[in-house]
């Protein structure tokens, strides 16, 4: 019994035949091996196109900004999970993967979203940063918190986000998208009364707009990019195992206490 709408039964990616293999309408081995970096291919296989200059420039720079940033949750949690399962490297990278939230890494997507429907109120006619302060205003009254800013570490700038919006600018792509993340900034500090890290989160999806992706595969990129650090992670610790270590400081840091009767 089928459960859910289903599209149609058709996939226009890949195809593999007896002699060669076909991916995005293009000969693997006969076009793409040897001429395509594999910036360029995770393009072509994320959207269907191959990159121009500008897409395979600034997509190779967002993973290089987003791939590595130390001993995160996902990282420790990667690495406790090869600890414990010394043969499933696989495993390891998945647990990682898993933990790539709204909290820690996702935040692209929300960006992205929150760029979207800010732009489509400036194509209906409002000022950037009247939509930006409506925008930032909102977020601040409901309680929450505005996606792309703040930062554990990296304060007043997050150095990840301002050279990419430095290269955005000597490159001509800082678009609308752009634009936009600059006066949420702005507003941002205005509205909380003390000035917010735009973090790393923000400018890829800006810069991913303003290039022309879709909102759906910005998260795309900080997936595959954290994929790399975790690999990074995992040889090391296959090399010099620190996740018992680890797991043994958290379980020392924290103290047990009997929970009382009644639930207290």
């Amino acid at each position: 019994m089928q459960t859910g709408k289903a599209g149609e039964a058709v996939s226009h990616i890949s195809q593999a035949y007896p002699d060669r293999v076909e991916v995005r309408g293009r000969d693997l081995s006969g076009d793409l091996m040897g001429r395509l970096t594999f910036t360029e291919y995770f393009h072509l296989l994320l959207t269907g196109r191959e990159p121009t200059e500008d897409q395979r420039f600034f997509l190779d720079l967002l993973l290089v900004a987003i791939a590595e940033h130390g001993m995160m949750p996902t990282n420790v949690a990667a690495r406790m999970t090869l600890d414990a399962d010394p043969g499933s490297l696989q495993g390891a990278v998945a647990a990682g993967i898993l933990g790539c939230g709204p909290v820690i890494l996702g935040t692209s997507e929300a960006c992205a979203r929150l760029l979207v429907e800010a732009q489509e109120k400036v194509a209906s006619g409002g000022e950037p940063a009247a939509v930006a302060t409506d925008v930032a205003r909102t977020v601040h009254a409901s309680g929450g918190r505005l996606p792309g800013f703040g930062h554990p570490v990296h304060r007043p700038r997050d150095p990840r986000a301002e050279r990419i919006l430095e290269l955005a600018d000597e490159r001509g792509v800082s678009g609308p998208h752009v634009l936009l993340a600059r006066h949420l900034r702005d507003a941002a500090e205005a509205t909380w009364g003390r000035p917010l890290t735009m973090n790393v989160s923000m400018p890829i999806a800006a810069v991913m707009l303003d290039l022309g992706f879709a909102s759906g595969t910005v998260k795309a990129v900080p997936i595959l990019a954290r994929t790399a650090g975790l690999l990074a992670h995992l040889v090391e610790e296959q090399q010099n195992p620190l996740g018992f270590f680890m797991a043994g400081k958290a379980e020392d840091a924290v103290d047990y206490e009997r929970q009382a009767e009644d639930g207290r």
